[in-house]
């Protein structure tokens, strides 16, 4: 890491968090509390200041090739930046064909380019990529609602990475293996997990805090001419590659494959090459529909028994997502905002109707709940009930 890309890291972490702070406390303030306009000017004059100085001496740097790690890191600090910048409304996609962090963008589309990864902060940036320093992780704030935002994200995210890195292993050894019924369990522990700490994050997350002062940094912003959209929790390679593995969703279906192509650059490289390989493999369930003649085998019982609170599990978190974070976070909120700032809630894109209905869809999916209008696994889920012994 050179002296230059210290310097900018130290300020990320303590003069960026500084002022980002003291703008929210003046936002939660108001009696609209998300409003922008005309509050904190001269902070953000110094956020914006400060940041392109730091930027403008890495960009005439160059690149000085010091492994991903480093280009990594580095692409994440700009990134968080310019994601400031657009939650002050220092910069709007709306109002501008360009982005004017002219510099920032720059340096951007070169690290992002040249490492395989969309060139803004990607979820991975304040998760499982995100080094502490004496016990402290970046973070845009020093809110207590935006620590535990994210200390529960990355609890979930990495247990979702063990179940499915469980469930990879099954692939070479087959389901009739002995060993299977230990990768499933190891799925099954993880998911629950996923589960135990979306609960805790329910239970203590204030749902005004997070939707007023932590996801508008998420929001899509403009690098150079492209507006790219906001980072979202879903960007890594684990919870689809459980979709695909236990069966309940598939990749040749248009509207799961179009998901998967628009995130595949907000993921590490390593997560797009795990993505691509399971798309291309045969899932858990079909194996198990095509081994149901050996229902009477012990391996075929205890495997499709674990293998079924795997899908269980699996469907619950969903569920639990849906019905009580996304709910509770965003569309309730949503409802008593004031409608000029309507057009901006969501961080993926769409408005907000669209994104609901997309999540619920996706919801059903994994939990193959009994639907006439989308594919689920609901039926074949009742095909291999009916094989385990009821004894």
């Amino acid at each position: 890491m050179t002296a230059n890309t210290r310097a900018f890291d130290r300020w990320i972490r303590n003069e960026f968090c500084t002022l980002n702070s003291k703008l929210e406390t003046l936002y939660w303030q108001q009696d609209d509390r998300a409003n922008v306009d005309n509050i904190g000017e001269d902070m953000k004059s110094a956020l914006k200041t400060q940041g392109e100085e730091l930027i403008a001496t890495l960009l005439a740097e160059g690149n000085t090739d010091e492994g991903f790690d480093n280009a990594f890191n580095l692409l994440g600090n700009v990134g968080l930046y310019m994601a400031a910048c657009r939650r002050h409304e220092i910069t709007e996609p709306s109002r501008e064909t360009v982005s004017p962090l002219t510099q920032a963008s720059a340096l951007a589309m070169h690290i992002g380019a040249s490492i395989g990864v969309t060139p803004r902060f990607a979820t991975a940036h304040l998760t499982t990529h995100n080094s502490a320093v004496d016990g402290t992780y970046k973070r845009f704030t020093d809110l207590h609602d935006e620590a535990l935002f994210l200390d529960y994200n990355t609890k979930g995210i990495l247990a979702y990475k063990r179940a499915a890195d469980a469930l990879l292993k099954i692939q070479p050894l087959g389901i009739s293996h002995p060993i299977t019924a230990d990768l499933l369990k190891v799925a099954k522990q993880a998911l629950q997990d996923v589960l135990d700490s979306n609960q805790v994050l329910f239970e203590k997350l204030a749902a005004d805090r997070f939707f007023y002062c932590v996801r508008p940094y998420y929001k899509p912003y403009r690098v150079g001419k492209e507006v790219y959209r906001g980072a979202n929790a879903g960007d890594f390679a684990g919870i689809n590659v459980i979709d695909m593995q236990l069966g309940l969703c598939f990749a040749n279906e248009p509207s799961y494959s179009q998901m998967l192509v628009d995130k595949f650059l907000y993921m590490m490289p390593e997560d797009q090459i795990i993505l691509r390989d399971c798309m291309r493999r045969p899932s858990l369930m079909d194996d198990f529909l095509d081994a149901k003649d050996a229902h009477s085998r012990d391996w075929y019982q205890q495997n499709l028994a674990l293998f079924l609170e795997v899908c269980k599990l699996h469907g619950e978190t969903a569920i639990a997502h849906h019905n009580q974070l996304v709910e509770k976070y965003i569309r309730i909120p949503s409802l008593s905002m004031v409608q000029q700032h309507m057009e901006k809630v969501t961080a993926s894109g769409p408005p907000l109707p669209v994104l609901l209905d997309g999540l619920e869809k996706l919801r059903d999916k994994r939990c193959a709940a009994k639907r006439s209008d989308i594919r689920t696994r609901f039926e074949d889920i009742e095909i291999l009930k009916a094989t385990l012994d009821k004894s």
